[in-house]
This record gives structure tokens, sequence and C-alpha cells, in this order.
């Protein structure tokens, strides 16, 4: 093919089919476009042979006084066809296969909506799926017309005329760039508030502002919970403790319980060691008991401390949810621990009372297991 100017191609017998020719629109009329290309008559380029899409009228890509770059598809005496469209293909399949290998993001104008998606002309026709449009579902595309998306090519055959392109993609690299540049921003032992996401059996997401992180159902509340409906609910704002941050995964674990005061942060100064205690025995195991003393606060019962007897297995004196008085051996507040004793409680009980008995004449010759009944009684088991 040669590419020949108005001036080359006054001499008719030099004009050939194939040849590229350069044009000045003279005429536009609704399916065809008349174009001063040297020739003895106007050169005609009929609707289907302006654009690579569908066009209604001929107007809607051509204006008198336009340049276009024509090819000669039909020459036979006073009949001169030619096509904007073969020109516009040949010069965009190499544009378009740099865009494709190099992973390029650019800017298309929707053109048509079709059954299964949008049309965009781009020299040739490109076709956005209904799947690749947006990262959401979307019933009607008609709004779309006219409008301007970023795009990726994601399949191209030149072969078979097939451009598939992406906005979806591009919206997805984006919220992933967002969601990167968000998760380094964040700082493990942080206080943060988020928006509760989606909760699940395992534990509730939380969204800190374009990211999302996981509270574990273990992570929710100081007290035992069976499911994250029972403390939160869809949209809540909650305070967070960021606990770990994985920046390579996009995984962030959070704590809800950490970014509250627990029972051991308002423990008060007046349980000391020596502290003669009230609780319930919550649970009872080979070594001992745990008894709870304050709400959510446990202490160990070790069981050497549980009576002034051999004790072979901690339920043979002791059952669950049983109140018992313990004495505080010793308080860790920084490890969450105390050691309690059973023994040493009734020890302390029976020294205060003994403390109180002052015998008289008229008291002689009663007897202690008189005086304190079941104390002593139970003080030897």
């Amino acid at each position: 093919m040669t590419e020949k100017t108005n001036q080359e191609v006054v001499d008719t017998t030099a004009l050939q089919v194939g040849d590229i020719v350069t044009g000045e629109v003279t005429k536009v009329d609704a399916k065809q476009v008349l174009v001063n290309v040297g020739y003895k008559t106007d050169g005609v380029v009929p609707i289907s042979e302006l654009c690579s899409v569908h066009i209604e009228t001929a107007s809607e890509v051509a204006s008198e006084g336009d340049k276009l770059q024509l090819k000669v598809i039909k020459l036979e005496e006073d009949d001169l066809v030619l096509s904007k469209r073969a020109v516009d293909a040949a010069n965009a399949w190499s544009d378009l296969h740099a865009k494709f290998n190099n992973g390029d993001i650019f800017n298309v104008v929707v053109r048509d909506v079709v059954n299964g998606g949008l049309v965009v002309d781009l020299g040739v026709r490109g076709f956005i799926p209904a799947s690749l449009v947006e990262k959401h579902f979307v019933e009607d595309f008609s709004d779309y017309k006219g409008k301007e998306l970023a795009v990726k090519i994601v399949e191209l055959e030149e072969e078979k005329n097939r451009v598939i392109l992406s906005h979806r993609a591009v919206v997805e690299a984006e919220l992933e760039t967002k969601k990167k540049s968000a998760t380094e921003s964040l700082k493990v032992g942080s206080i943060m508030e988020g928006t509760v996401q989606r909760l699940t059996d395992f534990g509730a997401f939380i969204d800190l502002g374009g990211v999302d992180g996981l509270v574990h159902i273990s992570q929710l509340s100081h007290k035992r919970i069976e499911k994250p409906s029972d403390v939160l609910e869809l949209g809540q704002t909650a305070k967070v403790k960021i606990l770990a941050v994985d920046v390579e995964n996009g995984r962030i674990s959070l704590s809800m319980k950490d970014a509250q005061p627990g029972p051991w942060d308002t423990l008060g100064d007046e349980v000391q060691v020596g502290a003669i205690l009230k609780g319930t025995v919550r649970r009872l195991v080979n070594f001992g008991a745990f008894v709870e003393v304050f709400p959510h606060i446990e202490g160990l019962v070790h069981v050497s401390q549980i009576a002034n007897k051999h004790v072979k297995n901690p339920n043979e004196v002791l059952e669950l949810g049983q109140i018992v008085q313990v004495k505080v051996l010793e308080l860790n507040k920084a490890e969450k621990r105390i050691s309690l004793s059973i023994k040493e409680a009734q020890e302390e009980e029976i020294q205060v009372d003994l403390g109180k008995y002052q015998p008289t004449q008229e008291t002689t010759g009663f007897q202690l297991g008189e005086l304190f009944g079941d104390k002593l009684k139970n003080f030897g088991k």
C-alpha cells in the first residue's frame, strides 16, 4: 500500500485499491461522508466504514472540514469508496499489542451498551464483558453509555479481531494498592476504631478504613461468649487493639478485649496477699481447683491447699458451683495469676474464733468442740 496526498492523486490512473490517502470531509450525511482526496469526484465513506463500532449517524464521528486518513477499497470509474475503519484498525493493533504486553491502564469511552457488556472504539472493536465492568454486580448498564472508564486489556487475538477489556481489574488493583498502603501504616499495639463488616463463627472482621482485620472469638470479650453476635452487630463501631500485621499476606489480627479495661485492670488495691475472699469453684482439675473470686478472675487452689488431710483428687471434697472461702497466697497482676488456699482460710477463721473465746468460771468444763462445732470437725478433713 502507498500513501498519497490530495495533490499526488489528481492523476486518476495513479490511484489504486489498497492505497492510503488523506482527504478532507466536504459533506456529512446521515449514513455516509463525502471526502475530497483530489480525485475527479469526492470519495464516499459509508457509515459502516467510518467506525469499528456501531453508530447511528455519520455525524457521531465526522464533521465537515475534518482531515481523515482513508483506505481505497473500491475504485470503478466515478465510484470511489473509502474506509476510515480499515486505516484505524491497521494503526490500532501495534498499539494494542504494546498496551497488552506492558499491562498498561488507559481510558476509553463507552460507545454502546449491548447484551452481555459494553462496547468501546479502539480503532477496532473492544468489548468489556458485564462481569469485568465493576467489582460489584450491576443490574442496569444503561447509564454507562458515554462514560469514560479506565481499563486494561485482558485478552487480545488479532486474528479473530478480539479485544477483551476489564475495568474491574483496574478497580481491584487500585483497592489492593490502597489496602497495602493502609496495612503498612498500621502499628502493632496501637488502639483504633473500626466498623464491624462481617460476623463469622470464628470471629468478626473489622474495617479499619480500607483494610479489614480479624478479631478472633477468643479476643472479643473478657467473658466467655458462644458466638460473635452475642456482643457485636453489623455496622457497629468497635475499639480494637492491633495484635499483628502481615503486610505480605494482608492479614491483620485484632483484639477487642485488649482495647478495653479488663477485670484484672480494675482489681482493687484492697486485694492483697493474706486477704480472705469468698469465691465459687468453677473448674476442677487433677492438680487443684480454679475458684472465681471476682467476675472473670479465677485463682488456683493447688490440691495441697484444699484441706489439712491428703487429697488425691479435688472432686473428693469439692464440687462445681460450691461457695468457698480462700486466702490469697500469691498475687501477680502483671501475669494475671492468683494462688489461693482453702485450708489456710479455714485455719485463720478458727484462729480468729479462738481469739474471741475467753474462758470464764461459768464456761469452765465446756469442750472446744461444743463451742466451735463443725468448724473443728471440717478442719481436719
